[in-house]
């Protein structure tokens, strides 16, 4: 009796046990099922960042190919795992201003995390500095440029100081003794931070110091002073600079009233006998992006520095310099593009969306598509820039005078579509785009910085105006180099018509208008002659034929999407 009565407790608790048991595995089987990953692309990392048909196609068509070998090398690099981590580390650890050493002693240095020191330190060693310059062969120029292109896949701030190092050689040059002391450092390819006698370094970094709080790109109205000292050549400064960035380099070129007017001036940061030259810096500025660069206003009190060209004429001087970081401005808007695109076109592949891949859904391969039109019209005419820089310093009158004009429309141009286009690309990600992880809004917030830095879309499109202005043969060179694909296409014929009638009425309130249509047309005429079909065909269609939309993604129905994508993305279309 006690058995039969024992026996219904014992199987009511082994229910029990065995219902808890049930939903603890259920909760837990649940739990797990919600964390598993599904649908989430997978890594980037590692890539080829020199698998771009235009790049390579660009810089065999400019006289450098040889330097093809070296630029996948590069371009390997440049997408590793490693190459990536370091510029992200570069950006989430900022550099920080120590003005004082412990003992109150004024230092004025800028500690950068060492992610910062390995990025400078590759660039610096594959001549993306100023090794061009001590570069006799032809293409040595197109070579740095496309080398930019691919190794700012891996972070853009560092491209400051390198761009800057580049620029500095052609404006040291106007005074020998001076470019006989330093240029041997400016080019060489060893990375050797610290501040120190220069003449004592491995290599040397160079840095510009031309605007002020009153003045921005004015620099006429400059009020830093120049006063001469007993030593032919040698000055001292007083005065305030608002915008210096990379302020531990180890050369300044600035400007300053002297007393004949504005000149150049050449300041280190350490004097021959090995004390600090007076070069305060006040603060770093806090930038919307550009994080892993430091920028600076520093304060010059009794500075010494020598002039650099002759005394008045500060501005001729540096309008090399210029011509050199404006043709950086636009490679790295192009950089920025490419980048963007290959992480858009990635996610597109690997993320399914009502039942298909994402690069399967007509308008997102429309999307992506007009972003290949845009990314390879800036890569195609960056070269065609840095092809004339080339064959200008070389001595071609012709392709000097298409670099001046051609450089400040594309700087005004490409810097001025690159915001919008890694906007749109940020977007094809969705939210994860927007997550700081993704390194998109990273992107996103460099690239309004090079449609500002050396000068604003105002200034470009008044530049152009007044180079075709004061140099007729500017817009000679322009006109032969779009006459090369003169009965190419109806489009872009009409549209060079429209724009020599246009020169006839250019005027400073429409100068924005003529120099966007001188860069379509540009870009359209190298498309037409270099690239396939399709590619040139939607540009014409869209940029110069009216067929387009007010955003990206709206190209027409006669597009050839699956040709453009087949030849933009890395692993086809």
């Amino acid at each position: 009796m006690t058995s039969t009565v024992a026996q219904p407790q014992q199987d009511a608790t082994t229910q029990s046990v065995t219902a808890q048991t049930v939903t603890a595995q259920t909760v837990t089987a649940q739990t797990a099922t919600t964390h598993t990953v599904t649908n989430q692309p997978p890594p980037l990392t590692p890539y080829d960042a020199s698998e771009d048909a235009a790049l390579l196609e660009g810089l065999r068509r400019e006289g450098a190919g040889w330097a093809e070998a070296d630029l996948r090398r590069l371009g390997l690099r440049a997408g590793s795992e490693q190459a990536q981590e370091w510029g992200d580390l570069a950006n989430r650890h900022e550099p920080v201003l120590r003005t004082h050493d412990r003992y109150g002693h004024r230092v004025d240095e800028v500690d950068f995390h060492p992610a910062w020191h390995h990025l400078m330190e590759v660039a610096v060693t594959e001549g993306l500095a100023g090794a061009p310059w001590a570069d006799d062969r032809p293409g040595a120029h197109v070579a740095r440029t496309a080398g930019g292109l691919v190794w700012g896949h891996a972070e853009a701030g560092h491209g400051c100081p390198t761009s800057m190092t580049y620029a500095a050689v052609p404006a040291l040059r106007r005074t020998p003794e001076l470019a006989e002391v330093y240029e041997p450092l400016l080019t060489s390819r060893e990375y050797d931070p610290g501040l120190r006698i220069p003449a004592e370094k491995r290599g040397l970094l160079a840095g510009m110091g031309m605007t002020e709080k009153q003045g921005g790109s004015d620099v006429r109205t400059n009020t830093t002073t120049a006063t001469p000292t007993a030593e032919p050549g040698v000055y001292t400064l007083r005065g305030h600079k608002w915008f210096t960035s990379a302020p531990m380099c180890d050369v300044f070129l600035v400007l300053a009233q002297a007393p004949e007017g504005l000149s150049c001036f050449l300041v280190p940061r350490v004097l021959p006998d090995g004390t600090r030259n007076a070069f305060r810096i006040q603060r770093l500025k806090e930038k919307l992006g550009n994080r892993s660069n430091a920028s600076s206003e520093p304060e010059f009190d009794g500075t010494v520095a020598w002039l650099v060209g002759p005394e008045g004429q500060g501005v001729k001087t540096i309008i090399e310099m210029v011509n050199c970081t404006r043709l950086d401005c636009v490679m790295a808007s192009a950089t920025l593009m490419r980048k963007t695109l290959v992480e858009a076109g990635h996610h597109a592949r690997h993320r399914g969306a009502f039942g298909a891949r994402l690069l399967d859904q007509p308008l997102m391969r429309n999307v992506l598509a007009d972003l290949a039109l845009e990314s390879e019209a800036a890569t195609t005419l960056t070269l065609r820039l840095a092809g004339a820089a080339d064959r200008a310093v070389r001595g071609d009158a012709g392709e000097r005078a298409l670099r001046r004009i051609a450089t400040a429309v594309g700087k005004y141009w490409v810097t001025k579509r690159g915001p919008a286009f890694t906007a749109e690309a940020l977007e094809c990600l969705g939210g994860n785009g927007y997550v700081e992880e993704s390194g998109m809004p990273r992107h996103y917030r460099e690239a309004p910085l090079l449609s500002i830095w050396e000068g604003s879309g105002n200034v470009n499109a008044l530049d152009v105006l007044r180079a075709l202005g004061r140099e007729p043969a500017v817009a000679e060179a322009l006109f032969d180099e779009l006459d090369l694909a003169r009965g190419a296409d109806a489009r872009l014929d009409a549209a060079v018509t429209r724009l020599k009638d246009g020169l006839a009425e250019a005027s400073p309130v429409g100068a924005r208008r003529l120099v966007e249509h001188m860069a379509l047309a540009l870009q359209a005429s190298l498309l037409v002659r270099f690239a396939p079909p399709a590619v040139a065909d939607a540009f014409c269609a869209t940029r110069l034929g009216g067929d387009w939309g007010h955003s990206f993604g709206t190209l027409p129905d006669s597009a050839d999407l699956d040709a453009i994508l087949e030849r933009a993305l890395p692993g086809g279309g």
